[in-house]
């Protein structure tokens, strides 16, 4: 399927620009500050863009431990860094404040962002004790600020979490776009950087025909033909750093490899 809101491409990738811990959190660098997260921020997108990635997604992957209502300084810190990058890009971007759906709706409206990720509907039970998201409060806001367009893309098996949800994952998908209004859909592995289960991803491509579906976590160069086989996209982050890891900086050299054969399957 393709993607109208990057330009009617196919096979999409979008590049993760992991923001590192935010300030207010266990692992905030206090002597860096914010110039340093914005520092490494604005690198990692540089070697994402060089790289010819089609889309950035910003996320505060490093807030560990992770919360399900942000704090204000959390919402304000990932603005305010967002905001910073924002003239260094050459593509569209996204926002995801982990995990809460109107705070990255929020950060996404005041930083102009083309889309927002994240767990928009369902009931886990997850590391941060149990997750019902409220979808229909997101969608408002969005509404509320003015952003109609800015697209909402839906992960409907959320990471570090088990859906209480006991419907097949293609039917959780086909009534997320039903009556949620999802713009996209997502498909993830159980933690990040590991693959979703090619027999989910078949089983929602399958289901979905109108809008895209893509892979959200643990694509990589050995999995990727697979996967865009499959889906519309990827949302790429742990394989495009150093050395494969999570928490290290953009590889530029990685990116190039990847997105070199993302071109012969387009």
């Amino acid at each position: 399927m393709v993607f109208e809101f990057f330009g009617a491409k196919k096979k999409v990738v979008i590049g993760m620009a992991h923001i590192g811990a935010l300030p207010g959190t266990p692992l905030y660098d206090a002597a860096g500050g914010m110039g340093r997260l914005i520092e490494a921020v604005l690198r990692d997108v540089r070697h994402l863009q060089d790289g010819g990635i089609d889309a950035v997604l910003f996320g505060n992957e490093n807030d560990r431990p992770y919360v399900l209502a942000a704090p204000a300084e959390g919402v304000a810190a990932m603005t305010a860094i967002v905001q910073a990058v924002k003239p260094a890009l050459a593509v569209p971007f996204g926002v995801n404040y982990l995990w809460d759906p109107k705070a990255s709706i929020a950060i996404g409206a005041a930083t102009g962002a083309a889309f927002v990720r994240e767990i928009f509907t369902g009931v886990f039970a997850s590391d941060m004790g149990i997750w019902a998201p409220d979808a229909a409060g997101a969608a408002r806001l969005r509404r509320s600020v003015g952003r109609p367009d800015m697209k909402m893309l839906f992960n409907i098996n959320a990471e570090f979490a088990h859906a209480l949800d006991a419907r097949p994952i293609e039917l959780r998908a086909r009534s997320a776009v039903f009556s949620s209004l999802a713009d996209a859909i997502l498909v993830s592995g159980p933690i990040t950087g590991k693959p979703a289960a090619e027999a989910d991803l078949r089983k929602v491509a399958d289901a979905i025909t109108d809008v895209p579906v893509l892979a959200n976590t643990g694509v990589t160069l050995d999995n990727v033909k697979t996967v865009m086989s499959i889906a519309s996209g990827a949302i790429v982050g742990t394989h495009f750093k150093v050395d494969g890891n999570t928490w290290n900086p953009v590889d530029g050299e990685r990116v190039k490899r990847f997105m070199d054969v993302v071109q012969t399957l387009r």
